[in-house]
C-alpha cells in the first residue's frame, strides 16, 4: 500500500508540476500570447484541477486506510469531478474549432479569433460545465443512500452512486440518458466535425512541407482527445461486468490522473514555442540569480 501511495503521490505531484509550468509560461510569456496557447493555459489548469479532486482523496485513504466518505462529501466530490470533466470535452470542441479557423481560415484568424471570442468561449466552457454538473448534482439531493452500501471505485462518480441508493432513481437515470446523450453527441460533432474540414484543406496543399506543417499545429489535439474519449468510452459506455471491475477501476485511473500528467507532456514535447518560452524563462532566472 506504501508503493502505491508513493507512486499516485509522484504522479499528482508530476500533474501539478507541469501543468503550472505551462500555465505559468503562456501567462509570463509575449510569445504565447494567442488563442492557441490560450486555450492551452485553460486546459493546463482544468487539468490541475480535475487530478486535484481525486488525488487528494485517495492518498489520504491509502495512508490512513479509510475507506469511507461523507454523502456530503461523496456529492461534493461528484459535482466537482463532473463539471470538469464537461468543461474539459467543451474546452477540447473550442480548441477543434481555434485549429478549424487556423487551417481552413488563416487570413482572418486574428480577426476571429479575437480576445473578445475567445474569452466569451472560455467563459462558456466553465459556465457550461457547472450548470451541467449542478442539474446531476441537485439531482442527487432527493435520494437517499444505504448506510452498508460501497462503491467499487476509488472516488465517488455519478452512476456509481446511482447503484447504491435506496430509493427509485428514475428521473435521475432519465435525465443523466436524455441530457447526457445530447451533451455528448453535440460535443463529439464540434470536436471532429472541424477536422472533417482541416483534413479536406490540408489534401489541398500542394507542397509536403506545408501539408506537414499544417497537419503538425492539429496532431497534439488529435492525440489529446483520443486518449480523453477513448478512457470516457470504456468507463462509461463498455458494459460493466463482474470480470471487468478492475480493468474498469484501471481506465478510471486513467482518466483522472495520468490523462492529465499526459496533457502537458503531449503539447509540449511536440510544440517547439513552449519549449523555446521555457529556455527563455531558465536563462531569465539565471540572469537574476547572477545579479544577487
Amino acid at each position: 500500500m506504501n508503493g502505491l501511495f508513493v507512486f499516485f503521490l509522484l504522479i499528482y505531484l508530476m500533474t501539478l508540476i507541469t501543468n503550472l509550468l505551462i500555465f505559468f509560461l503562456v501567462l509570463t510569456d509575449y510569445n504565447l500570447h494567442n488563442p492557441m496557447y490560450f486555450f492551452l493555459a485553460n486546459l493546463a489548469f482544468l487539468d490541475m484541477s480535475y487530478s486535484s479532486v481525486t488525488a487528494p482523496r485517495m492518498l489520504f485513504d491509502l495512508v490512513t486506510k479509510s475507506r469511507s466518505i461523507s454523502i456530503p462529501a461523496c456529492i461534493t466530490q461528484v459535482f466537482f469531478y463532473i463539471s470538469l470533466a464537461i468543461s474539459e470535452t467543451f474546452l477540447l470542441s473550442a480548441m477543434s474549432y481555434d485549429r478549424y479557423i487556423a487551417i481552413c481560415h488563416p487570413l482572418h484568424y486574428k480577426l476571429i479569433m479575437s480576445w473578445r471570442v475567445c474569452t466569451r468561449l472560455a467563459s462558456l466552457v466553465w459556465v457550461g460545465g457547472c450548470s451541467h454538473s449542478l442539474v446531476y448534482t441537485l439531482l442527487l439531493l432527493r435520494l437517499s443512500f444505504c448506510r452498508t452500501s460501497s462503491i467499487h471505485n476509488f472516488f465517488c462518480d455519478l452512476p456509481h452512486l446511482i447503484q447504491v441508493t435506496c430509493t427509485d432513481p428514475f428521473i435521475n437515470m432519465a435525465v443523466l440518458l436524455i441530457a447526457g446523450i445530447g451533451v455528448t453527441l453535440a460535443v463529439v460533432l464540434l470536436t471532429f466535425l472541424p477536422y472533417v474540414y482541416i483534413l479536406r484543406t490540408i489534401l489541398r496543399i500542394r507542397s509536403k512541407t506545408g501539408k506537414r506543417k499544417a497537419f503538425s499545429t492539429c496532431t497534439s489535439h488529435l492525440t489529446v482527445v483520443s486518449i480523453f474519449y477513448g478512457s470516457l468510452i470504456f468507463i462509461y459506455f463498455v458494459p460493466s461486468s463482474s470480470d471487468m471491475v478492475n480493468l474498469n477501476k484501471l481506465f478510471t485511473v486513467i482518466s483522472a490522473l495520468i490523462n492529465p500528467l499526459l496533457n502537458p507532456l503531449i503539447y509540449s514535447l511536440r510544440n517547439k514555442d513552449l519549449v523555446e518560452a521555457l529556455l527563455r524563462s531558465y536563462y531569465h532566472l539565471k540572469l537574476i540569480r547572477a545579479s544577487f
